[in-house]
């Protein structure tokens, strides 16, 4: 299967099985699309037909070129067959029963009342709640009991706000860092806050021990106060601009990501990249919001070609500053064409259920933090480890073909049947699929190719 489009200034076939990317000239182009469904004779004649005129093109060259595209499947550069299928229950069951990372709810309540968010300001359609150092140890403990020989671990502190809860998220981070030698663990800390509460200890802390910080900002200051603002209604933008340009100061403007959520108020949100770019942030991340059906946020149809262009107008000014110098980073963007990602992630996604799990403040397991609070999915807990069988397996299960829809894109080894909580919150199940969503990861993916290539020939 390949997959064709034309961005910026270049031709672009995919072969999708075997992720060969080629750039190729006007008449390649054409003789691959017609190369699957008709002969020789009747390509070259139409090539002749629609090159002919063309004095930089003469019939020997379409000859050599058809030839060329029949040497490249050949060697399986193009048109390769898909041999993953079968791959995909066995490579994830050599996985079974070990956790990776965990998002550790360290506090559910928020100090912003933002009116998109998914975890209902933080409550997560619950009680407000604060996890105890005694629950995060035992959270701490259940990851590397659960965690087989494998030496790195995550831990996301999540919410709600984490600094609301801070000495607890400190006291946890010394409690692992006192265990890990002997464990032989390695734990990788990220911290994902809204900003407010902020100061100098906690910038310190963060940069001594988190490998990575998320930092919440919507990008313009009328679009970010429109939503993240506090109880009061008062917007937070003046608030916690300084001190993120203080937090990324003393983080060498690394090891960052600044965070945006763009909704139907701003589906034109290459705005609120430029206004990152020009508070000195560069490592950027700007989110579809996730919303039910009829929140006044929630992306439209006649979002989509808005939402479109911007992603495409983000690709030619990520490569004019390239150009510039002053390179930024996209999340969505960063792709790798030469070494990752391997096909078990290919196959088999993100792990949430599986070798991924929220913790509450109480100790219950949940696939990911977008299902907390859904009695359904409620996995276990942190005591008695995972005993709700029936929805770790459908999570096992949950793999790019478990999607029927997936089988026929082009996408599929680049999304990996994309996110199971969006596709459970559009659809009712795991395994559906949240259409607006992957129309919007095509064009991300589109986009993001095209950046790696011109990369890649520049350099």
């Amino acid at each position: 299967m390949i997959h064709q489009y034309k961005l910026g200034k270049y031709n672009i076939v995919l072969d999708v099985c075997s992720g060969a990317v080629h750039v190729v000239d006007e008449v390649a182009y054409e003789i691959i699309a017609m190369f699957e469904t008709s002969d020789k004779e009747t390509i070259i004649k139409a090539m002749k037909e629609k090159f002919g005129s063309r004095e930089d093109i003469s019939d020997n060259d379409i000859e050599e070129c058809y030839n060329q595209v029949v040497e490249l499947k050949k060697s399986g550069a193009l048109f390769a067959p898909d041999t993953f299928e079968s791959m995909a229950g066995t490579l994830k069951a050599k996985t079974a029963g070990v956790v990776k990372a965990l998002c550790l709810h360290i506090a559910h309540t928020c100090n912003l009342n933002c009116s998109y968010c998914f975890a209902s300001q933080g409550k997560y359609h619950g009680e407000r709640a604060m996890m105890s150092f005694e629950v995060g140890k035992r959270a701490l403990d259940f990851l590397i009991e659960n965690s087989g020989t494998r030496r790195n671990l995550e831990v996301d502190f999540f919410g709600g706000e984490p600094l609301m809860n801070f000495d607890v998220v400190k006291q946890l981070v010394a409690y692992a860092r006192s265990i890990e030698k002997e464990k032989n663990k390695n734990f990788r800390f990220t911290l994902t806050t809204n900003g407010v509460l902020i100061d100098d200890d906690v910038i310190d802390f963060a940069n001594r021990e988190c490998s990575n910080v998320v930092l919440s900002l919507d990008g313009r200051k009328e679009i970010h106060d429109r939503f993240r603002v506090d109880y009061n209604g008062n917007g937070s933008w003046e608030k916690i601009v300084p001190k993120f340009q203080e937090f990324v100061k003393k983080r060498e403007g690394k090891n960052y990501y600044m965070r945006g959520t763009f909704t139907h108020a701003n589906p034109d949100f290459l705005k609120d990249i430029e206004t990152m770019l020009d508070l000195g942030f560069n490592e950027l991340s700007m989110e579809p919001v996730v919303c039910a059906d009829g929140d006044p946020s929630q992306l439209t149809m006649e979002d989509l070609p808005i939402v479109m262009e911007q992603y495409e107008k983000l690709a030619e000014l990520m490569l004019k500053k390239d150009y510039e110098g002053k390179p930024f980073t996209f999340y969505h963007y960063m792709i790798d064409l030469t070494g990752g990602p391997c096909i078990y992630k290919r196959i088999s996604g993100c792990g949430s259920g599986t070798e991924y799990m929220a913790v509450t403040p109480w100790g219950d397991l949940y696939p990911c933090h977008q299902f907390v609070g859904d009695e359904k999915f409620r996995l276990g807990d942190i005591y008695e480890g995972v005993t709700n069988k029936a929805i770790q397996d459908e999570f096992a299960a949950c793999n790019v073909y478990a999607h029927p829809e997936c089988r026929d894109c082009w996408a599929r080894l680049y999304c990996s049947g994309g996110c199971a909580a969006n596709a459970y919150h559009s659809t009712g199940s795991v395994t559906g699929v949240y259409e607006y969503g992957c129309k919007l990861f095509k064009k991300r993916m589109e986009c993001a190719i095209m950046v790696a290539i011109d990369r890649a020939l520049r350099d």
